[in-house]
């Protein structure tokens, strides 16, 4: 062959520093996982958690029966995804309302209405299935929740606290915060936003029947 009709010799193309560039399918890893957690979160609310199938989890995300075992290795771990991503939704949500310096009957109303937000708006299908179906966590998952349930009503105990000792809360800050937390989740029972009490309205009515205001 001629030399002047050679391919010049081309350098290899440099590879790029860090990672590599994620697929498109690897960028929407993260979006399939959150669709499979809400439609787990819907179905083991509606049917409970022996009553639904992963297949008819990957039905409702339009998946193949097998898929969402690429993300969560059992039925079991995706339960306890289900009720972790509740738990730290509702952490992340209470920290934004608690404003430190206010008086703590203005403290506790944004706790209360923080909390039926977490129980009756977006995203309540999470702690209601962590409410009934925890028997069928193992016991490090039972573990695992019992430690983010803490930590989430660690915000609530000064304020109870607060309130016992300026003699608004007339009980045990520590019963109290038992009989609360009772009261307020029996409204997943109940509550229903299309009949005439609002969110606004069950907040103004546990605050009166908590403390009397």
């Amino acid at each position: 062959m001629c030399a002047a009709l050679a391919s010049p010799s081309i350098d290899p193309p440099k590879r790029p520093r860090g990672r590599p560039r994620k697929t498109l399918d690897e960028r929407d890893e993260g979006n399939r996982r959150q669709e499979i957690l809400k439609a787990a979160a819907r179905l083991f609310r509606r049917r409970g958690f022996d009553g639904t199938s992963t297949r008819d989890i990957a039905s409702a995300v339009g998946m193949h029966s097998g898929s969402p075992f690429y993300h969560f290795e059992s039925k079991s771990a995706l339960l306890y995804a289900v009720m972790e991503e509740g738990m730290r939704s509702a952490i992340e949500r209470q920290s934004r309302v608690l404003r430190p310096g206010d008086e703590p009957a203005d403290q506790l109303r944004r706790l209360i209405r923080s909390h039926f937000d977490t129980l009756h708006g977006p995203g309540r299908d999470f702690i209601p299935v962590m409410l009934y179906e925890s028997r069928s966590l193992t016991a490090r998952q039972r573990a695992g929740i019992a430690k983010l349930q803490r930590e989430y009503e660690a915000a609530w105990v000064p304020v109870l606290e607060a309130l016992a000792a300026s003699g608004q809360l007339r009980s045990d800050a520590h019963l109290a915060r038992l009989l609360i937390f009772g009261a307020l989740n029996w409204s997943v029972q109940w509550f229903d936003a299309k009949k005439r009490a609002s969110l606004d309205d069950v907040t103004d009515a546990a605050m009166g029947l908590f403390i009397g205001r």
